[in-house]
């Protein structure tokens, strides 16, 4: 063989090898990637010739969204028979948008793509017996859900609620919400119609306003500063300045409280004062007399400046306390203003954390993943500790303060019937100046033995006059409504 014969075949020899190599490094280690890339027509094909399991909610279970057999290319259709009621949380499962939500994380098995039925899936091969998705059954309280919802009514707004000794959430509501059934169709035309009316309202009614968008907390906030005064040296009872005003270091401005007046006699009043009726000029002093770290590292025992929420369940956003705040600026991080930010999910963890002896839990949503049989528990999700937020002697104290704003202070409306309630007020400026603030409410119930932890924020109340916007009269009660559906189920 002469020189120039033997360069070719050196060549070509080379090039199969490198195909080889490619198709080698594809199926070995780009396989999963590339399966579960969306807009993988095959994919996708493959997927809607078998019957995707259900979500699931409750006891005996009850399905929130499932598949039915259709005539077409597309075997399956799947379908929300409560859409609106849980659209945020099942998300949606669209041939030309993908998937989102609950139908996003936990599509390997609901589509039965799962590793862990790799054989399964050969024995259905070999017996040709049809392969079906798994079920995923969610840690939602239905009762809780529906009450939430209901209590929302027609303000733009969400709620939380979560189970204080486990993470586990019960309810998760988001307003205004939208109906996925219309993105799962298959008729392609009717899919982009009401992707482009979604994406064109205003309201933005696919956003998860409960987990994945950041707001000032406001007055909820104080929780997280009561919390680092009664770690570092402070108890309920110390007394503390609370003028009409609090000068802002380093600045001409002031802090005002929303009254104009004193929180006590002498301009002074108590840590259990202060939260009873609110005091801002109490906790901006005390956010100044605390220090930038200590009340750093107290917001981030809470979970701030990190995403919560086990296993990636839900798309949700990390909220924030300014790491680098000055002296003014660290004022008004400790009332829940400047780029204090936070979501109902985060201040439903400070009040499950209290009401857990201090102990932080990660919150989840997956309770269980079945087999295709719907009855085969393949996992359980196990509680996870985030952290020890404060002291269970720190969240004993903060306990009885929270119970003193529910009984004789701005937490009134949120009083239950032979059940003692544990709560915080919060009334958050916008930032915007024609916009209206923002009302919240977070709360624990029974106070001497936690079922459920509550956070509520309205964002806009269309039938309530803006100087009528507060969170002792707006959320308190949404929570309320939440915590007898949750103690009464």
């Amino acid at each position: 063989m002469n020189s120039p014969i033997r360069k070719v075949a050196a060549g070509c020899l080379l090039l199969c090898l490198a195909l080889l190599a490619n198709v080698t490094y594809v199926q070995a280690f780009q396989a999963g990637d590339l399966n579960s890339r969306e807009g993988n027509r095959r994919v996708l094909i493959d997927e809607y010739s078998r019957e995707r399991g259900p979500i699931l909610i409750g006891e005996p279970p009850v399905a929130i969204a499932e598949s039915s057999p259709v005539e077409g290319e597309l075997s399956y259709l799947r379908q929300y028979p409560e859409p609106e009621l849980y659209a945020h949380i099942t998300g949606y499962y669209s041939f030309f948008f993908g998937r989102e939500g609950i139908e996003r994380t936990q599509n390997d098995v609901l589509s039965g793509s799962a590793d862990r039925w790799f054989f399964r899936r050969l024995i259905d091969m070999v017996t040709g017996e049809q392969p079906r998705g798994g079920g995923v059954k969610l840690t939602i309280n239905p009762a809780a859900q529906e009450a939430a919802w209901e209590a929302l009514g027609d303000n733009k707004g969400s709620v939380v609620a979560i189970e204080p000794s486990t993470g586990a959430i019960l309810a998760m509501v988001s307003k205004p919400s939208f109906d996925p059934n219309p993105l799962a169709s298959h008729d392609i035309p009717t899919q982009e119609e009401a992707w482009a009316a979604l994406n064109e309202d205003e309201d933005n009614p696919m956003a998860n306003r409960a987990a994945a968008e950041i707001l000032p907390p406001g007055s909820v906030f104080k929780l997280v500063t009561s919390a680092a005064a009664l770690e570092n040296g402070f108890e309920p009872d110390s007394v503390v300045p609370g003028p009409a005003e609090y000068d802002l270091p380093q600045s001409e401005r002031v802090i005002p409280n929303h009254n104009g007046r004193a929180c006590g006699e002498n301009n002074e009043t108590t840590i259990t004062n202060a939260l009873r009726i609110s005091c801002n000029t109490a906790f901006a002093y005390l956010g100044n007399e605390l220090g930038l770290d200590v009340m750093l590292d107290q917001a981030e025992k809470f979970g701030f400046n990190s995403i919560p929420l086990a296993n990636g369940d839900i798309r949700s956003a990390a909220s924030n306390f300014p790491p680098d705040a000055d002296a003014p600026q660290l004022a008004q991080s400790a009332i829940g203003q400047f780029e204090v930010r936070a979501n109902p999910l985060q201040i439903a963890m400070v009040s499950a954390a209290i009401a857990n002896r201090g102990q932080l839990m990660n919150p989840y949503l997956v309770d269980e993943l079945r087999g295709p049989d719907l009855v085969r528990v393949l996992e359980v999700t196990e509680p996870e500790v985030v952290s020890q937020a404060v002291s269970a002697e720190t969240a004993r104290q903060l306990t009885e303060m929270m119970v003193e704003v529910v009984d004789n202070g701005t937490g009134t409306p949120a009083q239950m019937s032979g059940v003692q309630v544990a709560g915080k007020t919060g009334t958050a400026q916008s930032g915007r100046e024609d916009d209206p603030p923002y009302a919240w409410f977070t709360s624990f119930a029974p106070a001497d033995n936690p079922q459920v932890a509550v956070a509520v924020v309205i964002e806009e109340a269309p039938d309530t006059a803006r100087d009528d916007i507060a969170g002792g009269r707006l959320a308190a009660p949404i929570a309320r409504a939440v915590m007898e559906a949750v103690l009464g189920s």
